[in-house]
């Protein structure tokens, strides 16, 4: 496994806004007592900023609202699906969570009353009051955007776009695919989770069909034009699974977005009318903010307008919005960023709190993508909040993208640096490093059904 030290990880997330500076932020309290901080979301997101929070002031009060008891990593459950990964070792608990005095409550977030500044529970009990309230839920799939899918249908045609049971489902399915099965996959239009995500799974799912299933394909059926990468993707596409991926993106004269899919069948229907019967389907569908952000009051349309120097909301007070539910521009949906907004937004909850001055945030972003054994690929920018036209939004600079054609030598240093990211940020989110990518998986997760 490749090492990556505290030190380098530090260093990476200085630049992304992930580190707060304690000495200014030491007198967070209110006249009651020490602040209350209820954060909606486990993930990247949520986790770091309760982490942030603890760090700089250990008196703060600090609740982290989380139904999973376990958290299987999206990003990086490709590398599961390509075999070069075990489910365990994207699997983590949040024991290190609690031993930095943060509070965990396994329960679902129903409800949020702005003005009396509560939170109810799925569970009942008295609602949690807040001082300051940071909603980070993720996504929800938009079942109805495509006739005939539906959470019952996921569980024959999985999407696997949320980390879990659906990422184990989609691998059982794999397992069980017969040689020379057709593989189908569709993809959304934007903006949803992980841009460049749908075609490293591509990727990953042809690596693991032309080692263990010989004679089968995968066909993509892409709702855009265009897509992240494409450089690159379209040449790992040619170069390692020429005979295996068939690319069918969205032109003037046929538009591949999924219509309509028959789970009994296997049926998937486009809206230029093409038909495909997969004997195994991966429909990654339309996304949304995650059900708490719809319940509270804080979407405009599919997801949540912030103010891109802080992601507080633009709906309501003393609330924070970040991760994937959060309109951020051109700024992407994915866990770099996800960690990234919550440096920032910690460090604003804290200045706001103890009086200090707010200070517009720095934001970052890398996607890393492995097309093959020991080659990844990346994309990525920083991220600066500006004003056009008197609006205010967030904008990219310096960035940079792998290019088609790069050597051998700069990919596998492309893809060591994905892996030292993800054990550092796991390491710095949970109190522990993954474990390595080899361990055996014993049992499957919670709620999977049978493939």
């Amino acid at each position: 496994m490749v090492q990556f030290t505290r030190r380098q990880f530090a260093r990476s997330a200085a630049g992304a806004g992930l580190l707060v500076a304690a000495p200014q932020l030491a007198r967070v309290s209110l006249a009651e007592g020490p602040a209350k901080i209820v954060i909606i979301g486990g993930g990247p997101g949520g986790t770091t900023v309760a982490n942030r929070l603890k760090a700089a002031n250990p008196a703060l009060d600090v609740t982290l609202v989380e139904p999973k008891q376990k958290y299987t990593t999206c990003f990086y459950s490709n590398l599961y699906l390509g075999g070069f990964r075990s489910f365990q070792s994207i699997t983590h608990d949040y024991e290190g969570v609690k031993k930095r005095g943060i509070t965990i409550i396994n329960d679902v977030a129903t409800g949020v009353d702005t003005t009396a500044k509560t939170v109810t529970l799925a569970k009942g009990g008295t609602p949690l009051s807040y001082d300051r309230l940071v909603v980070a839920p993720g996504i929800d799939i938009k079942f109805d955007s495509i006739e005939g899918y539906s959470a019952d249908a996921a569980e024959i045609m999985p999407h696997a776009w949320q980390g879990g049971a659906q990422t184990w489902l989609l691998k059982q399915k794999l397992l069980s695919l017969g040689a020379g099965g057709l593989v189908v996959m569709t993809v959304p239009p934007n903006p949803y989770r992980c841009p460049p995500g749908p075609y490293e799974r591509a990727c990953m799912i042809a690596h693991f069909l032309k080692t263990r299933k010989p004679r089968s394909k995968l066909i993509i059926l892409d709702a855009k034009k265009t897509i992240s990468k494409q450089p690159v993707f379209e040449e790992a596409f040619m170069e390692f699974y020429k005979d295996i991926i068939e690319l069918n993106l969205t032109n003037e004269i046929d538009d591949f977005a999924v219509q309509r899919v028959d789970a009994k069948t296997g049926e998937i229907v486009t809206k230029a009318g093409r038909k495909e019967t997969a004997e195994l389907a991966n429909i990654i569908a339309p996304q949304k903010a995650g059900a708490i952000a719809f319940a509270a009051g804080l979407t405009d349309g599919d997801w949540c307008p912030v103010n891109p120097e802080n992601f507080t909301s633009t709906k309501t007070k003393d609330v924070y919005v970040l991760g994937d539910a959060a309109i951020a521009a051109d700024m992407p949906k994915s866990a770099f960023t996800a960690v990234s907004q919550a440096g920032v937004v910690a460090a604003d909850i804290l200045a706001d709190l103890s009086g200090n001055e707010r200070t517009p945030g720095k934001f970052r972003n890398t996607c890393w993508s492995m097309v093959a054994p020991d080659n990844s690929a990346k994309i990525g920018g920083d991220y600066l909040p500006a004003k056009k036209d008197g609006k205010a939004f967030l904008e990219v600079k310096e960035p940079f993208v792998s290019k088609a054609g790069e050597t051998p030598d700069v990919r596998r240093e492309t893809f060591n640096e994905s892996a030292g990211w993800y054990t550092g940020l796991i390491t710095d989110m949970f109190g522990k490093a993954p474990l390595a990518a080899d361990t055996p998986d014993t049992s499957a997760p919670a709620g999977a059904a049978k493939p």
